[in-house]
Parts: structure tokens; C-alpha cells; sequence
């Protein structure tokens, strides 16, 4: 089985599934495609593979054109049908891993697709699990749920892990030029996997196992949580004290060595950074053991929103002006500039704190017409105001909570009576700085 599915990855004639098709796994199939691999999409939202069937994209930096090509040219099926993934010699599954209430990992949509792979797992499939989780998930929980098809691994099957490394509208790093962290159960799927990655993407790094790979993702997400929990810590100290938080991050990266800079914000947002480090924490925990450095970070980075609704108060206040009552306009509500996700983002928790104060909200987002429902946050249903003269004028308090490019700062300030400024957006505005506040 080895030596017939290495041949099949070597000459392309693999078929790659790919199980989760969202903003990790859409890119993985454009990869695979690109490079030569006919691929199949698994989703249980029939929505998305209706859109997809229909050659449309729901993702940004993933054209309708590239899509319909892609059908066209029969190198992409998209399917809910769970019963081909016996189908597929290569399973790829990038599923969420999300906290539960009590921020305890929450496997649930591993596990359930591990299921389904398990019900019809055949000789000759290697499986690799992209979705990031904690040091040992491979291993202790995919493996055993696998081991219950009969099937032997290394013989049969090949299990392995690669976490994903997607940054969304970052036109520098796609899934092709960002290289892979490969571990493998054993050696041979290691190597499976590793002769797979190097045919899609420009660089391959091999480690020994995959608590390796799953630890060197944790470790990235949290070397990043616990750097912006610094940031942010240290904004809130230097408001006090009227420093500029940004012209000193400017001073300190000047520094061609031993510095690099992060910049603070509303509050953590995205798939990745205000969860990965609760797996690890939460991970230290069964060993009894604490991670005090995460714990403090994330404490730290999920009370920012509230950091900024003081400073939308105290900004109002000095209008004379309480939030209750106030129309506020929100601008952005995606993670992070230029692109349309919206999971995790502090708008949601903002808007949240907003509306228990009695504010009376609105929001605009070139990219998010109309707000999702979001597993961890009450969100109102609001679609996005366009941004008028007359909507910028009408508002007690402009609050930017995500810096688009696409906006104009300074049509922005000219027309509103108030900016709060989360992201120092407004930093080249020269007309109007009265009116702008930090947050």
C-alpha cells in the first residue's frame, strides 16, 4: 500500500480530498489543483457546495473564476456526501477546533469527521489532520477512532499531521509559498505525507512525530498572544501616562536586532490566536502543571473590548453625552484589514458591551454585508449602512474597530463629529484631530 499510494501522489494521480471547506481548506484544494491533483471538497453546508457547484466563491481572496475553472476542468468536486470519502486517496481534514464555554478544547468536529472517515476507510488512504489542536490530539484521539475500522496503520492506512498556516489577504503568503511542518504516526506516513506537500507547496519541514508538528503551531499562536497581551497592557499603562503607544513601537523597531514589533488593538480576533493558547494551557492542566504566561495574556487580550468601551464612554462623556442612547457607528467588524472573515473578531464582543449599555448601534464593512451569526457572541441583525455624508454626520461616536484600506480617514474625520480610533488608523488625518480619540 506504501509503495502503490507513493507512486499515485508521485504521478498525480492522487485524488486529494480536502474535508472542511472554509478559509483553510478552500486555499489547500486551490493548492493541490494548481500543481496538477484532482481534488474533492467535503462540507456539511449545503449552501456552500451549492455556491461552489455554481462556480461562485464565498471567500475573498478565492475568485469565482478560479472556482468555475476549477469545476470545469472536472480538478474540483465539491460534495456533502459523506459516503465518497472512500473515494479519495488523500484525506486532508481542516475542521474547526473552537473552545467550549468553560475554554476547554472542543473536538467535537474532529471527531465527528474522524468518525465518518472511520466508517469508510479502505487500504491505501492516507489521512492527515490540519486543523490546529493540542500536542498528542493525532495521536491519542484521531488514531484510536481510526484503529476502529479493522484497518492497520502504516500497512493499510497512514496518519499524519501538518498544521495549517494560512494568513487570509496576505497577498505574500498563500498555502503554496508557506512551508509545511510535516509529523507522521510512523515513518512511512510521514514520508506519504511529506511527498504530498512537496508537490503543492514551495518548502516541506519534516519533524519527527506529530506532537512536534501540533506543538510548533501552539507554539506560534501563542508566541503571538503573548507579545500582543504585552502591547495591549502597555497602551492602557502609556495612556496614563500620555505617551503615544505607536511613535514609541515606531522608535523601538527602528532596532536592527533583538525587537519585533506588535501592535495592540480592540481585542484578539481570527481562528487562531484567541484560541490555540487555551489548548495549551488546557493541556498543561491535565499535567498538572500552569502556563501562567498564557493564562495572564489571555486575560489580558479578552479585556481589551472592554478597555475600549471606557474609552468610547470617557469619549462621549466629554461630548456631554452618555452611551445610552447614542447612535454609534462601528467600521469593520472583520479580524483583521482587507478581508471578509469575521470569526473571533472583537467587533462582536464590542458590539456586544455596547448594546447592554443602550447604544444604538450600526456598522459599515466593505467585506461583511450583513453580520453572521457567530457561535460565541449575540449579534445583532444589522447589514452594513453605506458610508455616507449623512450617516457619518448623523452619529454620536465613529468607533474603528478594523482599518480597511478601502476606507477614507480623512472623509471619515471631516464628516464625523467624534472618531475613536482603536487601530491608529487615523495617524496621517491632519484636519479634524480635535475630534479623534484613542482606544
Amino acid at each position: 500500500m506504501f509503495q502503490t499510494l507513493q507512486q499515485k501522489i508521485k504521478d498525480k494521480s492522487a485524488l486529494v480530498g480536502v474535508i472542511g471547506l472554509g478559509y483553510v481548506g478552500l486555499p489547500l484544494i486551490r493548492a493541490f489543483v494548481d500543481c496538477g491533483f484532482n481534488t474533492i471538497g467535503f462540507d456539511s453546508d449545503p449552501h456552500k457546495i451549492e455556491q461552489l457547484a455554481a462556480g461562485n466563491s464565498y471567500i475573498k481572496h478565492i475568485e469565482s473564476k478560479w472556482i468555475k475553472s476549477a469545476i470545469n476542468s472536472d480538478q474540483f468536486e465539491p460534495t456533502c456526501e459523506m459516503l465518497r470519502l472512500a473515494e479519495a486517496d488523500v484525506l486532508l481534514i481542516c475542521v474547526p477546533t473552537p473552545l467550549d464555554t468553560s475554554r476547554n478544547p472542543d473536538l467535537t468536529y474532529v471527531e465527528n469527521t474522524t468518525q465518518k472517515i472511520a466508517a469508510t476507510l479502505r487500504s491505501g488512504q492516507l489521512v492527515i489532520l490540519e486543523s490546529t489542536t493540542y500536542p498528542g490530539t493525532t495521536r491519542d484521539v484521531v488514531l484510536p477512532l481510526l484503529n476502529a475500522s479493522q484497518l492497520a496503520l502504516g500497512q493499510d492506512f497512514f496518519l499524519a499531521y501538518s498544521p495549517e498556516r494560512e494568513d487570509p489577504g496576505n497577498p505574500d503568503h498563500s498555502a503554496k509559498n508557506i512551508p509545511k511542518v510535516v509529523g507522521g504516526i510512523d515513518e512511512a506516513s510521514r514520508d506519504l505525507a511529506c511527498d504530498l506537500y512537496q508537490a503543492a507547496v514551495t518548502e516541506v519541514v519534516p519533524v519527527s512525530c506529530c506532537e512536534v508538528a501540533e506543538a510548533s503551531k501552539i507554539l506560534e499562536n501563542t508566541y503571538r498572544a503573548v507579545n500582543i497581551a504585552l502591547i495591549n497592557e502597555l497602551k492602557v499603562l502609556f495612556d496614563k501616562l500620555n505617551i503615544d503607544i505607536w511613535e514609541v513601537i515606531a522608535a523601538a523597531k527602528t532596532k536592527p536586532f533583538g525587537f519585533q514589533a506588535f501592535y495592540p488593538g480592540p481585542g484578539l480576533g481570527g481562528h487562531c490566536i484567541p484560541i490555540d493558547p487555551f489548548y495549551l494551557s488546557w493541556l498543561a492542566r491535565q499535567s498538572d502543571m500552569q502556563t501562567r504566561f498564557i493564562e495572564l495574556a489571555g486575560e489580558i487580550n479578552t479585556n481589551m473590548p472592554n478597555y475600549v468601551i471606557h474609552q468610547v464612554a470617557a469619549a462621549l462623556n466629554e461630548q456631554g453625552k452618555p452611551i445610552k442612547g447614542s447612535k454609534i457607528l462601528i467600521l469593520g467588524v472583520a479580524y483583521k484589514p482587507n478581508i471578509d472573515d469575521p470569526r473571533e473578531s472583537p467587533a462582536f464582543r464590542i458590539m456586544e458591551l455596547l448594546t447592554e449599555s443602550g447604544a444604538d448601534l450600526c456598522y459599515n464593512d466593505p467585506y461583511i454585508p450583513k453580520l453572521p451569526q457567530m457561535r460565541s457572541f449575540e449579534v445583532p441583525d444589522l447589514t452594513s449602512s453605506e458610508l455616507s455624508t449623512e450617516l457619518l454626520s448623523s452619529a454620536d461616536a465613529v468607533l474603528i474597530v478594523t482599518n480597511h484600506d478601502q476606507y477614507d480617514w480623512s472623509f471619515i474625520v471631516k464628516h464625523a463629529p467624534l472618531v475613536i480610533d482603536t487601530r491608529n488608523a487615523t495617524q496621517f488625518v491632519t484636519e479634524g484631530r480635535e475630534k479623534i480619540r484613542t482606544a
